[in-house]
């Protein structure tokens, strides 16, 4: 059964996973990067049609395989569309063993006790079962640390893990990603306040439950550890969360058994303005480097 075969290369197989969900604040920038400007497009249909085209370009190219490329986290309109002729996220599990997740948070609260919470995700019931007919075997949720403040975090973690339930009530598997900032100069302490509150909230799961972390790459090598060994842990996944690719990758490789989950990171140096053989060659030189730091521990 391919969900099977999809958890065991969730919790065994070599490789990465590419975050391809950018969202519509985070799109415009993405697509400047890629070389296409904001006078490329005049509304948020245009917009996301070029993030689609830019996505199929790497989904269908020949360096984007179950190889190198263990997942792959898709942003609702891309997992709507088609890429190579099918529904995207059948596209990525039978023509290139890759496995599909849906970003399913709608953005963030405004910064409060030092974090930035989840918006409501309305509807969440009925994206969760789109999600499960289209063939996506996880989600990915993302809040915001911005300083180490205990009762901040926990309340991040909280809600986090309420989220989770929901996901795994619906037989999918939840990418939790309270992401810590890079920038701010308490990051480590922060680090160590969220290492206890994930804990926690995993002793407290059902035994038998399985969730993903996503985190941003530790101050202290091998910080996060205990998470993946934990038994109801599937996979630690690491977050670029602005380090350059360079950067992201040296301090990967640093922390046994977590690997790449990256966005910016991936798409970095790729043009829209690329002739075909250039942009597969960016790209296999890319995920070849993300690949070599992710299994280095």
């Amino acid at each position: 059964m391919s969900r099977q075969e999809q958890a065991e290369k969730m919790r065994s197989g070599r490789g990465f996973i590419a975050a391809l969900d950018q969202s519509g604040g985070s799109t415009p920038k993405a697509l400047r990067l890629y070389g296409i400007g904001e006078d490329a497009w005049k509304t948020d249909d245009e917009m996301f049609a070029l993030i689609h085209e830019m996505r199929s370009r790497i989904a269908t190219s020949p360096a984007f395989t179950g190889e190198r490329v263990i997942g792959a986290i898709l942003f609702e309109k891309t997992m709507d569309g088609k890429i190579g002729g099918k529904p995207a996220a059948q596209f990525l599990w039978e023509d290139r063993g890759v496995v599909p997740f849906l970003k399913i948070d709608k953005g963030l609260e405004e910064k409060a006790n030092g974090v930035r919470m989840m918006k409501p995700i309305p509807d969440l019931d009925s994206l969760l079962d789109r999600a499960v007919k289209a063939g996506i075997f996880g989600t990915k949720e993302r809040s915001v640390i911005d300083a180490a403040s205990a009762s901040g975090i926990a309340a991040n973690v909280a809600q986090q893990f309420d989220l989770a339930k929901q996901v795994l009530a619906k037989g999918l598997v939840p990418i939790i990603e309270p992401e810590v900032t890079i920038t701010i100069p308490d990051k480590a302490d922060a680090e160590d306040i969220l290492l206890t509150e994930i804990k926690k909230q995993l002793d407290e799961l059902p035994e038998g439950s399985e969730v993903m972390l996503k985190l941003t790459l530790p101050s202290k090598a091998n910080l996060y550890k205990p998470l993946i060994d934990h038994p109801r842990v599937m996979r630690v996944v690491a977050l670029s969360g602005g380090y350059s690719r360079e950067e992201a990758n040296a301090l990967l490789a640093r922390n046994s058994g977590m690997v790449a989950s990256f966005s910016r990171a991936l798409t970095e140096g790729l043009s829209a303005r690329q002739e075909d053989a250039a942009f597969n060659s960016m790209l296999d030189s890319t995920i070849q480097s993300i690949y070599d730091a992710s299994v280095a521990g």
